[in-house]
């Protein structure tokens, strides 16, 4: 496993990214992140790190807000248009792999619009804790979008996250003709998962990781 850091063209200036590379891969995913923390957070390393062992290259990047030190996330367009910065960026000086795209929260959110309204061509995308709505207040308003994406999707989400109602996540990936969801048993939003009542014998990284390399594999 390896890792480089190149930059990614955007209007004004650049944005930092990371590529963790690894031997004999299968595919490449762009990786977004939350609202929280940039691409080098530790959930984002481990992520990357887990899929490198099952053949998946990932990039990471930061959207503008985290490169300018803002606390606030960036609008949606900008945002958007970080992730197609970033698409091209794979495609075009990364390995020659079938592409996929998705991320960590905000970050997955706003993969999803970007394949709606800037049509941005992947095989598929991976929702890592996608947030269906915020903390105490169940929603499905943020997901009306996702019956417009016409790729495969994966959910990727724990049992103990405050973000997705299990009973709306549920029920909304059910209402998708291409989408399948997976439980992180235990795991909160962050990946905290509950050690001593955990059953799962992987980590919650290495699961995600699996269960994203299973999705992949009949869209290689």
């Amino acid at each position: 496993m390896s890792v480089a850091e190149p930059v990614v063209p955007f209007e004004g200036g650049v944005l930092s990214a990371a590529w963790t590379t690894c031997e004999d891969p299968v595919a490449q995913l762009v990786l977004t992140h939350g609202a929280g923390a940039g691409f080098q957070h530790s959930s984002m390393v481990s992520i990357a790190e887990a899929c490198a062992k099952v053949g998946i290259v990932t990039l990471r990047f930061n959207f503008p807000f985290i490169e300018r030190g803002a606390s606030r996330v960036d609008a949606k367009p900008v945002a958007m248009h970080a992730i197609r910065e970033a698409v091209a960026l794979a495609r075009h000086t990364g390995e020659a792999l079938p592409l996929f795209l998705g991320g960590h929260s905000f970050g997955g959110r706003m993969a999803s619009h970007a394949v709606v309204e800037l049509g941005l061509d992947v095989r598929g995308l991976v929702f890592c804790s996608f947030p269906l709505h915020p903390a105490k207040k169940p929603s499905v308003a943020r997901a009306r979008h996702l019956p417009d994406i016409s790729v495969p999707m994966l959910f990727l989400s724990g049992t103990r996250d405050a973000l997705a109602d299990r009973r709306l996540l549920q029920q909304t990936v059910q209402g998708l003709p291409q989408a399948e969801l997976h439980w992180l048993e235990t795991a909160d939003h962050s990946y905290k998962i509950l050690k001593r009542t955990r059953s799962n014998p992987l980590g919650v990284f290495d699961e995600m990781a699996k269960v994203a390399r299973r999705f992949m594999a009949p869209l290689l």
